[in-house]
Protein backbone atom coordinates (compact mmCIF):
# COMPACT_ATOMS: atom_id res chain seq x y z
CA UNK A 1 0.00 0.00 0.00
CA UNK A 2 1.31 3.36 -0.57
CA UNK A 3 2.05 5.55 2.61
CA UNK A 4 0.32 8.49 3.71
CA UNK A 5 3.85 10.41 2.83
CA UNK A 6 4.20 8.96 -0.58
CA UNK A 7 1.20 10.39 -2.03
CA UNK A 8 1.97 13.57 -4.75
CA UNK A 9 -1.12 15.41 -3.72
CA UNK A 10 -0.27 15.60 0.16
CA UNK A 11 3.46 15.98 -0.81
CA UNK A 12 2.73 19.29 -2.28
CA UNK A 13 -0.08 20.55 0.19
CA UNK A 14 2.82 19.65 2.81
CA UNK A 15 5.38 21.68 1.31
CA UNK A 16 3.03 24.68 0.68
CA UNK A 17 2.57 24.43 4.64
CA UNK A 18 6.16 24.31 5.62
CA UNK A 19 7.13 27.30 2.93
CA UNK A 20 3.85 29.44 2.52
CA UNK A 21 5.68 32.19 5.03
CA UNK A 22 8.77 33.21 5.62
CA UNK A 23 7.82 34.52 8.74
CA UNK A 24 7.61 32.55 12.08
CA UNK A 25 4.11 32.36 14.21
CA UNK A 26 2.64 35.11 15.96
CA UNK A 27 0.89 33.29 18.54
CA UNK A 28 -2.31 34.20 17.70
CA UNK A 29 -5.11 31.10 18.63
CA UNK A 30 -2.34 28.81 19.95
CA UNK A 31 -1.87 31.66 22.23
CA UNK A 32 -5.27 31.99 23.09
CA UNK A 33 -5.69 28.33 23.75
CA UNK A 34 -2.93 28.30 26.20
CA UNK A 35 -4.51 30.52 27.98
CA UNK A 36 -7.92 29.36 27.93
CA UNK A 37 -8.21 28.53 31.34
CA UNK A 38 -8.74 31.86 31.67
CA UNK A 39 -12.16 32.05 30.26
CA UNK A 40 -15.12 30.40 31.70
CA UNK A 41 -18.06 30.65 29.17
CA UNK A 42 -18.28 30.57 25.02
CA UNK A 43 -20.21 33.85 25.48
CA UNK A 44 -16.82 35.59 27.27
CA UNK A 45 -15.16 34.43 24.36
CA UNK A 46 -17.55 35.79 22.26
CA UNK A 47 -17.30 39.52 23.66
CA UNK A 48 -13.70 38.97 22.87
CA UNK A 49 -13.23 37.36 19.73
CA UNK A 50 -16.70 36.99 18.25
CA UNK A 51 -16.09 40.11 15.81
CA UNK A 52 -15.89 39.24 12.06
CA UNK A 53 -13.26 40.63 10.04
CA UNK A 54 -13.92 40.34 6.52
CA UNK A 55 -10.48 39.20 5.29
CA UNK A 56 -11.31 35.90 7.52
CA UNK A 57 -14.47 35.41 5.60
CA UNK A 58 -13.09 35.39 1.96
CA UNK A 59 -14.73 32.14 -0.18
CA UNK A 60 -12.04 30.02 0.43
CA UNK A 61 -12.36 29.41 3.61
CA UNK A 62 -13.90 27.65 6.24
CA UNK A 63 -14.70 27.43 9.79
CA UNK A 64 -12.93 24.97 11.86
CA UNK A 65 -13.68 23.80 15.49
CA UNK A 66 -11.56 21.52 17.97
CA UNK A 67 -13.09 20.80 21.15
CA UNK A 68 -13.94 17.93 23.81
CA UNK A 69 -13.31 17.18 27.67
CA UNK A 70 -10.18 17.65 28.98
CA UNK A 71 -10.02 13.69 30.16
CA UNK A 72 -12.36 12.74 26.87
CA UNK A 73 -11.35 12.82 22.92
CA UNK A 74 -11.17 15.49 20.68
CA UNK A 75 -13.57 16.16 17.99
CA UNK A 76 -12.90 18.17 14.55
CA UNK A 77 -15.71 20.17 12.75
CA UNK A 78 -15.62 21.36 9.51
CA UNK A 79 -17.96 24.30 8.96
CA UNK A 80 -18.77 27.05 5.82
CA UNK A 81 -19.82 29.49 8.40
CA UNK A 82 -19.79 29.72 12.32
CA UNK A 83 -24.16 29.34 12.32
CA UNK A 84 -24.00 26.91 9.55
CA UNK A 85 -24.66 23.05 10.65
CA UNK A 86 -20.90 20.76 10.30
CA UNK A 87 -20.06 19.74 6.85
CA UNK A 88 -17.84 17.21 8.98
CA UNK A 89 -17.70 15.89 11.83
CA UNK A 90 -15.74 13.43 13.55
CA UNK A 91 -14.60 12.65 17.00
CA UNK A 92 -10.40 12.27 16.51
CA UNK A 93 -8.96 8.50 18.13
CA UNK A 94 -6.61 10.66 20.66
CA UNK A 95 -7.52 12.45 23.80
CA UNK A 96 -7.95 16.21 23.89
CA UNK A 97 -5.16 16.54 26.79
CA UNK A 98 -2.80 15.05 24.24
CA UNK A 99 -3.98 16.89 21.48
CA UNK A 100 -3.29 20.19 23.87
CA UNK A 101 -0.12 18.93 24.49
CA UNK A 102 0.93 19.06 20.65
CA UNK A 103 -0.73 22.46 20.52
CA UNK A 104 2.01 23.97 23.31
CA UNK A 105 5.02 22.34 21.54
CA UNK A 106 4.53 24.45 18.48
CA UNK A 107 3.36 23.68 15.02
CA UNK A 108 0.76 21.03 14.75
CA UNK A 109 -0.48 19.20 11.13
CA UNK A 110 -3.71 16.77 11.48
CA UNK A 111 -3.76 14.46 8.53
CA UNK A 112 -6.44 12.65 7.64
CA UNK A 113 -6.30 9.60 4.88
CA UNK A 114 -9.12 7.70 3.43
CA UNK A 115 -8.57 4.24 1.79
CA UNK A 116 -11.79 4.51 0.29
CA UNK A 117 -11.31 3.30 -3.86
CA UNK A 118 -14.30 4.86 -5.19
CA UNK A 119 -14.41 8.37 -6.35
CA UNK A 120 -18.23 8.62 -6.70
CA UNK A 121 -18.52 10.52 -3.38
CA UNK A 122 -16.94 14.22 -2.20
CA UNK A 123 -13.85 13.91 -0.54
CA UNK A 124 -15.70 15.27 3.03
CA UNK A 125 -18.55 12.52 2.43
CA UNK A 126 -15.61 9.55 2.86
CA UNK A 127 -16.70 7.40 6.30
CA UNK A 128 -13.76 5.91 7.03
CA UNK A 129 -10.27 8.29 8.05
CA UNK A 130 -7.57 7.08 9.89
CA UNK A 131 -6.01 9.62 11.47
CA UNK A 132 -2.08 11.11 11.73
CA UNK A 133 -1.06 14.00 14.41
CA UNK A 134 2.47 15.53 13.23
CA UNK A 135 3.32 12.16 10.96
CA UNK A 136 2.08 9.85 13.90
CA UNK A 137 -0.49 7.45 13.21
CA UNK A 138 -3.12 8.65 16.33
CA UNK A 139 -6.02 5.37 15.19
CA UNK A 140 -8.99 5.36 12.79
CA UNK A 141 -11.98 7.36 13.10
CA UNK A 142 -15.87 7.35 11.44
CA UNK A 143 -17.26 10.46 9.96
CA UNK A 144 -20.47 11.12 11.60
CA UNK A 145 -22.99 11.72 9.32
CA UNK A 146 -25.48 13.40 12.37
CA UNK A 147 -24.73 15.51 15.34
CA UNK A 148 -25.28 14.03 18.81
CA UNK A 149 -27.23 16.42 21.65
CA UNK A 150 -23.78 16.68 23.02
CA UNK A 151 -22.19 18.30 19.65
CA UNK A 152 -25.06 20.26 18.91
CA UNK A 153 -24.67 21.91 22.50
CA UNK A 154 -21.40 22.94 21.10
CA UNK A 155 -21.96 24.63 18.18
CA UNK A 156 -25.17 26.00 19.67
CA UNK A 157 -22.91 28.04 22.15
CA UNK A 158 -20.66 28.71 19.60
CA UNK A 159 -22.94 30.51 16.61
CA UNK A 160 -21.20 34.47 17.81
CA UNK A 161 -18.01 33.08 18.10
CA UNK A 162 -16.34 33.65 14.54
CA UNK A 163 -12.84 32.48 16.27
CA UNK A 164 -11.75 31.98 19.32
CA UNK A 165 -10.55 29.73 22.59
CA UNK A 166 -11.96 28.77 25.97
CA UNK A 167 -14.09 26.55 28.16
CA UNK A 168 -17.69 26.01 27.72
CA UNK A 169 -20.33 25.16 30.48
CA UNK A 170 -21.03 21.44 30.22
CA UNK A 171 -24.59 20.15 28.95
CA UNK A 172 -25.35 18.38 31.95
CA UNK A 173 -23.90 18.07 35.58
CA UNK A 174 -22.93 13.93 34.33
CA UNK A 175 -20.14 15.77 31.79
CA UNK A 176 -18.00 17.56 34.50
CA UNK A 177 -16.69 14.60 35.80
CA UNK A 178 -14.98 14.30 32.23
CA UNK A 179 -13.06 17.74 32.74
CA UNK A 180 -13.69 21.34 31.58
CA UNK A 181 -15.03 21.45 28.08
CA UNK A 182 -12.63 23.04 25.95
CA UNK A 183 -12.84 24.75 22.40
CA UNK A 184 -10.66 26.47 19.67
CA UNK A 185 -11.98 27.80 16.67
CA UNK A 186 -10.79 29.46 13.81
CA UNK A 187 -10.76 30.18 10.49
CA UNK A 188 -9.26 27.92 7.79
CA UNK A 189 -8.00 28.82 4.51
CA UNK A 190 -8.94 26.25 2.11
CA UNK A 191 -6.58 24.98 -1.02
CA UNK A 192 -7.59 22.20 -3.12
CA UNK A 193 -4.84 19.83 -4.28
CA UNK A 194 -7.10 17.67 -6.49
CA UNK A 195 -10.50 15.50 -6.09
CA UNK A 196 -8.46 13.74 -3.44
CA UNK A 197 -6.43 15.61 -1.70
CA UNK A 198 -7.33 19.15 -0.08
CA UNK A 199 -5.84 21.05 2.53
CA UNK A 200 -6.67 23.61 5.61
CA UNK A 201 -4.02 26.31 6.73
CA UNK A 202 -5.69 28.01 10.05
CA UNK A 203 -5.45 31.87 9.45
CA UNK A 204 -3.93 33.64 12.12
CA UNK A 205 -5.66 36.56 13.52
CA UNK A 206 -3.13 39.27 12.21
CA UNK A 207 -2.91 37.62 9.07
CA UNK A 208 0.75 36.88 9.38
CA UNK A 209 2.89 33.71 10.57
CA UNK A 210 2.88 30.37 9.48
CA UNK A 211 0.03 28.30 10.33
CA UNK A 212 -0.07 26.99 13.62
CA UNK A 213 -2.81 24.11 12.73
CA UNK A 214 -2.99 22.44 8.90
CA UNK A 215 -5.40 20.23 8.46
CA UNK A 216 -5.21 17.50 5.36
CA UNK A 217 -7.40 15.44 3.96
CA UNK A 218 -6.31 12.81 1.40
CA UNK A 219 -7.96 10.03 -0.30
CA UNK A 220 -5.55 6.96 -1.32
CA UNK A 221 -5.63 5.90 -5.04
Amino acid sequence: MQSLLETPGLVSLLWRSTNRRAKTAGGGIFRMFKLKTGFTSGCKMAALAGRHNKSLLSGNSTTITLFGYRRGRMSLAIQENPTSAPIFLLELPMLTGTLHKEMASGLVKIALESETKTHKKRLVEECMWAVYCNGRKSGYSVRKKQASDEERHVMQLLRGVSMGAGVLPCASEKDVADGELTYMRARFERVVGSKDSEALYMINPDGTGVPELSIFLVRMK
